[in-house]
């Protein structure tokens, strides 16, 4: 389903694009341009062709590997997504690790403590984390770990002052597997902030989730058998319970992920972050028509990936799952 899939995003960002007002070539010529010059720009960019031709073209060139070519940049339209992705992706990663983390670590309290004041005060803590969105925590760790105590910086990747060298656009990952931690702790300090605010509520989702598959493995009869053994309860928690409770939270977890990466676009701007968030906002506002078909279609790429993984994790997993 991979394919029809993409075919589909394809076709509704094609003619939503095109059907909403505004005119992309106007944005990047001056007032004083002829009717001449404006119809050599149409034709140029191929715009003044009807939707169905304009959209065979674009799957010709797609399918090639070429997306085109930026209206307000004038650059190579895959050539500056990779030069953004990597960023967005470190991001979401980062968020992701953060959210996984503090969400089973979360589950694990609740259901090792039920019905005691650790089980208490998780649920208000997923609760709360759940009711702010992403760029509401943004705003509010800002003011409280930027401003008020002044502990990470609101912007960017690295510090501008930073005369690093890099090899790829993956900062976070390069500078730790070439062993440059001091690199590694600077990004990251930049990183943390826009990471923890896109990783609070799928904390709390995932904690939610898996709490509530752990409550319903543990009666289940594998469990009893353990405890029936003399197994102390936290490895029959870990052991036995845990396993066979992810199934449901990666699911969810995954679809979760599609939407943090879809998410970092808001957090991005607050945190000047220079991801592909930040160009797909800047590109909607110029009215970058080819750009802001290459970044949906990478975006939908990733996300059908992701699926993809999701799917096959569950082997991984769980052996009941996998085929023979």
């Amino acid at each position: 389903m991979a394919l029809p899939t993409l075919l589909g995003v394809m076709v509704v960002v094609f003619v939503l694009i095109r059907v909403v007002p505004g005119d992309p070539i106007s944005m990047m010529i001056s007032g004083e341009a002829s009717p001449d010059d404006i119809a050599k720009l149409r034709e140029a960019y191929g715009l003044d062709r009807s939707i169905p031709v304009q959209f065979l073209y674009f799957l010709k060139t797609v399918s090639t590997g070429h997306l085109g070519t930026s209206i307000s940049l004038h650059q190579d339209v895959l050539e500056l997504i990779m030069g953004r992705l990597p960023a967005t992706l470190e991001l979401a990663i980062l968020a992701l690790f953060f959210a996984t983390v503090l969400g089973v670590s979360f589950a694990l309290t609740s259901v090792y403590w039920r019905g005691r004041w650790p089980e208490v005060a998780v649920d208000a803590a997923n609760a709360l984390a759940l009711a702010l969105p992403e760029f509401l925590w943004a705003l509010l760790l800002i003011l409280l770990l930027s401003v008020s105590i002044p502990l990470f910086p609101i912007s960017g990747r690295t510090d501008p002052s930073n005369a690093a060298v890099f090899h790829t656009q993956f900062y976070l990952f390069e500078s730790l597997f070439t062993a440059r931690f001091s690199d590694f702790a600077e990004i990251l300090r930049h990183m943390f902030l826009p990471a923890i605010s896109l990783a609070l509520p799928l904390t709390a989702v995932i904690g939610r989730v898996l709490k509530s598959s752990l409550l319903d493995a543990i009666n289940q009869d594998y469990v009893l058998l353990a405890r029936a053994k003399g197994f102390s309860p936290l490895y029959v928690l870990l052991r036995h319970a845990l396993p066979n409770a992810l199934i449901p939270t990666i699911t969810i977890t995954g679809t979760q992920f599609t939407l943090l990466v879809g998410g970092t676009v808001l957090i991005e701007l607050i945190f000047a972050y220079p991801g592909i968030g930040n160009m797909l906002f800047g590109a909607a506002i110029n009215r970058d028509l080819p750009l802001m078909q290459g970044i949906t279609i990478v975006f939908a790429v990733v996300f059908i990936l992701i699926n993809i993984c999701i799917d096959m994790s569950y082997a991984l997993i769980n052996p009941r799952v996998r085929l023979d």
